[in-house]
């Protein structure tokens, strides 16, 4: 099944890189997705090409009873964000890949950082979503779509309040904490 997901981050294109690639942002977004247990991966650089991963182990409340025989009282969750460089308007592209330990469950597809006309940016997620249980393909594919998307639309609020957060401060606009 095609899954497509877009968040606006009210932060111009550079911003919303270093946020999708700051490690204790991308570890706030993952506890806030009700993760059980995570870890995270940052590598490269936000102006230029950088990965992220990450692990987490979520609690399976959002998969229908009849499906939890097949993944167990938690899953766990691997999720690789590659992002190339910038182009000169700070849009970037790269790849997405969701998969689920132990289910036969694999997301796989596209991101895009886009800049609007307003200031704010959009990161959208598009993708083929697969479940290979013959019987029970369907089901576990609109489940899995439902526990994706969100898990994407806690990343948009947590970066929201994340942007919020950072931009109030003391004389250049920037707080004491951080910055993303």
């Amino acid at each position: 099944m095609r899954l497509s997901v877009t968040l606006d981050l009210p932060t111009d294109a550079r911003a919303a890189a270093l946020l999708l690639a700051d490690p204790e942002y991308v570890h706030q977004k993952v506890r806030a997705s009700g993760a059980l247990e995570q870890h995270v991966d940052v590598t490269g650089d936000p102006d230029d090409a950088f990965t992220v991963t990450t692990r987490r182990a979520l609690p399976t409340d959002q998969i229908p009873a009849h499906l939890r025989s097949f993944v167990g009282s938690q899953i766990d969750v691997r999720q690789v964000e590659a992002w190339e460089a910038a182009a000169a308007d700070g849009s970037r592209v790269g790849t997405v890949v969701v998969e689920i330990a132990g289910a036969p469950v694999r997301l796989s597809g596209r991101t895009a950082l886009t800049p609007t006309d307003t200031g704010s940016t959009t990161v959208t997620y598009d993708g083929d979503l697969r479940a290979t249980v013959p019987l029970f393909a369907a089901a576990i594919e609109q489940a899995a779509a439902g526990a994706i998307r969100s898990a994407l639309e806690v990343e948009q609020d947590v970066a929201r309040r994340w942007i919020e957060g950072h931009a109030a401060g003391p004389a250049h606009g920037h707080s004491e904490a951080p910055q993303p």
